[in-house]
């Protein structure tokens, strides 16, 4: 049996001990002495552990005591507590809308106003002449109006909220049709029968995977009890092509017109040719807002933080009388946009009604050329290649829109790939993603791809800043 000294355990500081070190008692002051003494109870256990399956001695737990590794292990722990949670990234990816990294990134401007109204009180629900309450969305509603040519608008937090509220508005407690081509599935499991299943309302499947008309929709309006609501919904993430036919939003807007049953498109990614700003038609057959509400439906969806180049949000615009039904449902208050996400959308629209879309940050990714990106990649390489053990090349390859926007669009860019001669390409991923700043890259062929079509002012040296501390430069 090991003698007292011997024992490894009695070799183990106290917590209050290792607290006191004056690296972690520093840290304490910046973090908090909470953060700072669970992630010492986490060290300690750790060397616990390692007493157990390295049956090491007490002379060994001392060894590495007085070296200080539980005091590095604790700092590494709080290194990581500063990695997680919400914080800049440099995008390198390619995909401009990446879901992951946040979608679109929001103009200057936009994001000034965001910040004044968090910080700060604001002129939320109260009109500025008489000092009586009024509604938060009328600006957005007013400019929305203007930018698509809606009766009325209002906004909540995302897409899938707006669909979920129109849902339960109109149908709730009974029955909409959809067509088969269109039950969605989109990031997360967010599939369309499973969220009308949850706002009460019984799914009208008609058609089939490729086909679907008008007069499956009138039938199923002849033939199944209490239809409150058509719905249309963009395949934004997919496409099925071939033998295809669908129904047009006019078509389904007459149908329902006549029938005196709402109508409902949901077109999720929210491309606007806005006047003045560079065209989308790249995108191929991306429907634009503007057609979608001048087909005649009664409500049209939209995300705000995909095409739009705004803060997170979901459109609701279209027919005053249905804007007005959505507005008094409950769930509105629920899901509607709080006033840093208002004050960011609002700023966005004036820029676009401005004629200053180009100058949207996701827009202005999206509609950049392979020559314009050239040079700043063949710029990038040179300084890459200059540092310890890499060597980088510029080559031809493809960005991507992202977050299920034209999916079969592919936008020709140029790249730079990396090599190290220590480290695979995972390996060197990785320790990007889990560098200073953080840098998310994409992987093809065993070799790290760095596509500069995502990278925003400044990012260039951040990039290059985070291979230099990779490589000890």
């Amino acid at each position: 049996m090991p003698s007292a000294a011997d024992n490894p355990y009695r070799a183990l500081p106290s917590v209050d001990a290792l607290a006191a070190e004056p690296a972690l008692a520093d840290l304490a002051g910046e973090f908090g002495p909470e953060l700072v003494t669970r992630l010492i109870q986490g060290a300690v256990d750790r060397m616990r552990s390692q007493i157990r399956e390295r049956d090491l001695d007490g002379s060994a737990v001392r060894a590495r005591v007085d070296a200080g590794d539980l005091v590095r292990d604790v700092q590494a722990a709080v290194a990581r507590e500063r990695r997680a949670g919400v914080v800049p990234i440099v995008n390198a990816t390619g995909v401009v809308l990446n879901t992951g990294l946040g979608r679109a990134p929001v103009h200057p401007e936009a994001a000034a106003a965001m910040a004044a109204v968090a910080g700060g009180y604001c002129v939320l629900e109260v009109d500025r002449e008489s000092g009586k309450r009024n509604r938060r969305d009328d600006r957005v509603g007013e400019l929305v109006g203007r930018l698509v040519g809606c009766e009325a608008a209002i906004a909540v937090n995302n897409c899938a909220a707006a669909v979920y509220l129109s849902l339960q508005t109109f149908a709730g407690a009974r029955a909409a049709v959809l067509s088969r081509g269109e039950l969605v599935e989109i990031g997360g499991s967010f599939r369309m029968p499973d969220v009308m299943s949850r706002a009460g309302v019984r799914l009208v499947e008609v058609g089939t995977t490729n086909r679907t008309r008008g007069a499956d929709f009138e039938r199923a309006l002849d033939t199944e009890p209490d239809v409150a609501a058509l719905l249309k919904v963009h395949t934004s993430n997919y496409r099925v092509v071939g033998f295809v036919e669908e129904v047009s939003p006019a078509q389904l807007a007459q149908i329902g017109a006549a029938r005196g049953v709402t109508t409902i498109y949901d077109l999720g990614s929210g491309r606007l040719d806005a006047p003045g700003t560079a065209s989308l038609d790249f995108l191929g057959d991306e429907p634009d807002v503007r057609e979608a509400v001048a087909s005649g439906v009664d409500v049209v969806l939209f995300s705000g933080d995909k095409l739009l180049g705004a803060p997170q949000a979901g459109i609701l615009a279209g027919k005053a009388e249905a804007i007005g039904a959505l507005r008094a449902n409950p769930i509105y208050r629920a899901v509607r946009l709080d006033k840093v996400g208002l004050a960011g959308l609002e700023k966005t629209l004036e820029l676009l009604l401005a004629g200053r879309g180009d100058e949207l940050p996701a827009r202005a990714l999206l509609t950049a050329s392979a020559a314009q990106i050239e040079p700043r990649a063949r710029a990038l390489a040179a300084e890459l290649a200059g540092l310890p053990q890499l060597t980088a090349e510029v080559v031809g390859e493809l960005s991507q829109p992202g977050s299920g926007s034209a999916p079969d669009v592919f936008l020709p860019t140029f790249c730079i790939r990396v090599v190290h001669e220590q480290h695979s390409a995972e390996a060197l991923s990785r320790a990007l993603r889990r560098g200073e700043p953080p840098v998310f890259a994409r992987v093809h062929d065993d070799r790290v791809l760095l596509d500069p079509r995502t990278l925003l002012p400044g990012d260039d040296a951040r990039l290059v800043q985070a291979f230099a501390i990779l490589t000890g430069a």
